[in-house]
């Protein structure tokens, strides 16, 4: 694992490309985890139909880092796996399973899942984990968090309804992750969600929620055109 790891350095070179390929097939997890990462991080677009693949993988360590070199490399399959971990249910047919979902659900298994991966899976930009956790107590909230923020650039409306639903989330991190992500969305039909958390309880999601609208409101250049 920790070889397939080192291969993300080798940007552009096809061999190390097929051996990450390769190893995405390997029979230890970690293997395949970190195969999925080094594909990500080696751009290596070749290697989509082997990740795609990948997202059927019984392990949830392997779907969550396909999905994130999915991501990378600019694939919406990456996103029904987002949503799944934002919402709790399967877009289509290559979203989570629901023991896997059952998974995120345990904060233990999360926090777990975070260090093992590596892929940076923390919202608000540079706040590190363990930053994260003395900020927000909170290890439960985190996949969904940065699942929403991933959600901002999926094009799909149903994608866009979950965002609006996360922000009437319990977790404050849920609903400033929210906020955040439809901003970056830049779909003004998704404005209304924000307005209730103007008034929230929690300063961040306040501050989010006013940024937010500030930046639809004022930058409608900036505005992505979405699909009905």
């Amino acid at each position: 694992a920790e070889a397939v790891h080192a291969l993300g350095l080798l940007k552009g070179s096809g061999h190390a490309e097929k051996l990450a390929e390769t190893a995405l097939a390997d029979e230890n997890t970690d293997v395949r985890a970190e195969a999925a990462i080094t594909l990500g991080r080696l751009h290596a677009t070749s290697a989509i139909p082997k990740l795609k693949q990948a997202l059927n993988d019984q392990q949830i360590k392997v779907v969550v880092s396909a999905a994130d070199a999915l991501y990378e490399l600019k694939d919406p399959a990456a996103f029904d796996v987002y949503y799944a971990m934002l919402t709790g249910q399967r877009k289509s047919s290559q979203g989570l399973v629901q023991s896997q979902i059952a998974i995120l659900k345990d904060p233990k298994a999360v926090e777990k899942l975070v260090f093992e991966t590596g892929i940076g899976f923390v919202p608000f930009g540079s706040l590190g984990y363990e930053a994260w956790k003395i900020i927000t107590r909170d290890d439960s909230s985190l996949v969904k968090a940065a699942a929403a923020l991933k959600l901002a650039d999926d094009p799909d409306p149903k994608s866009g309804q979950a965002l609006v639903d996360a922000c009437n989330d319990e977790k404050w991190q849920i609903r400033a992750a929210a906020a955040e992500a439809i901003a970056k969305r830049g779909d003004l039909r998704l404005l209304h969600a924000l307005v209730p958390l103007l008034n929230d309880s929690t300063d961040a999601v306040r501050y989010e929620s006013a940024a937010s609208v500030i930046f639809l409101s004022q930058h409608p250049h900036k505005v992505r055109r979405f699909r009905r």
